[in-house]
């Protein structure tokens, strides 16, 4: 059959029909589950055979039941993820209700600003919409704008020159730099002077990997100072771990080290760096979607319980 016949003879009561026949490898049952009767679900296999050129489910050797062909299977996960995709389509203009909605929320969000806004949202957003799903992923800062625009990607959290023009965005919070020590670092608690700053071993975070210079550096070499970056790591999450168990010191976003005072020192860096902005921002297309809309929310009001918000 032709790619545009099997488009056009495709339905939802088809792909409905061959997502219970996977859940229950039995037709009385899947018939059952549907809520229609036996032959009209026969009827719809037939129909889907027909379209697939194959026979997807053969009679289990057991006699009870049904196996999934080879093709069958290799169908399975795509038809999950088009039930998934067809499921927001539907919702997409009704109300929102956070109590009962299973919507997807995509943030993508590099791990300074995850690390700072996850630990709190999640448990804030769990406790008034338990069906709700958050993905966290990791931005593709050349296309972050086309994946919000396109709704691959529902909220963008970071710095402003993270982003391209065209897009709505809202402050979160301010954000400064701090020197972060392990517990019992052998060169004391005293404030950090720039000579000792600059003779101690350094952990650095490269995002893209491998670096072992970056603004700290080049704040320095505003003042013809340079520092020891002896460790080059790519994730902030691994930065607590490795200072714990090493003597170098880390100068990274407060907000991001205030997590780990438990095994942390922290002190203002002997430099002057400049604050930055952390942000939101979504497309303007999003601007009344009620479950964005509740989504921005639940961000804000985040950010605004930990005394973050910037207005």
């Amino acid at each position: 059959m032709p790619m545009l016949e099997r488009l056009i003879d495709i339905d939802a009561g088809l792909l409905l029909a061959l997502d219970a026949l996977f859940r229950d490898r039995n037709v009385t049952h899947a018939a059952t589950r549907l809520g229609i009767t036996q032959p009209a679900l026969s009827a719809r296999l037939t129909r889907l055979r027909a379209m697939f050129e194959d026979e997807l489910f053969t009679p289990a050797t057991t006699g009870r039941g049904m196996v999934p062909t080879p093709h069958a299977v290799a169908l399975q996960p795509e038809l999950a993820r088009l039930l998934e995709r067809l499921h927001e389509f539907a919702n997409v203009a009704r109300a929102f209700d956070p109590a009962t909605s299973p919507r997807v929320f995509r943030i993508a969000a590099t791990d300074n600003p995850a690390a700072i806004l996850a630990p709190d949202l999640i448990p804030f957003v769990k406790a008034r919409a338990p069906n709700v799903r958050l993905a966290f992923v990791f931005p593709d800062k050349l296309r972050i704008s086309h994946h919000l625009e396109q709704g691959d990607v529902d909220l963008f959290i970071g710095a402003a020159e993270d982003i391209a023009g065209g897009l709505v965005g809202r402050t979160l919070f301010e954000e400064a730099f701090f020197t972060a020590q392990r517990k019992g670092h052998p060169r004391g608690t005293d404030p950090v002077s720039l000579d000792v700053f600059c003779a101690l071993d350094h952990l650095l975070i490269s995002t893209s990997g491998g670096s072992f210079s970056g603004l700290i550096d080049d704040a320095l070499a505003a003042s013809g100072r340079t520092r020891r970056v002896t460790v080059s790591i790519q994730s902030y999450a691994l930065a607590p771990i490795v200072l714990a168990q090493s003597d170098c010191l880390c100068t990274l976003p407060r907000r991001f080290l205030q997590r780990f005072t438990d095994a942390l020192d922290l002190f203002e860096p002997p430099l002057s760096l400049s604050q930055f902005q952390i942000k939101a921002f979504w497309h303007k297309r999003m601007k009344d979607d009620p479950a964005h809309v509740w989504l921005r929310q639940q961000v804000f009001e985040t950010a605004r319980r930990q005394g973050r918000l910037e207005t």
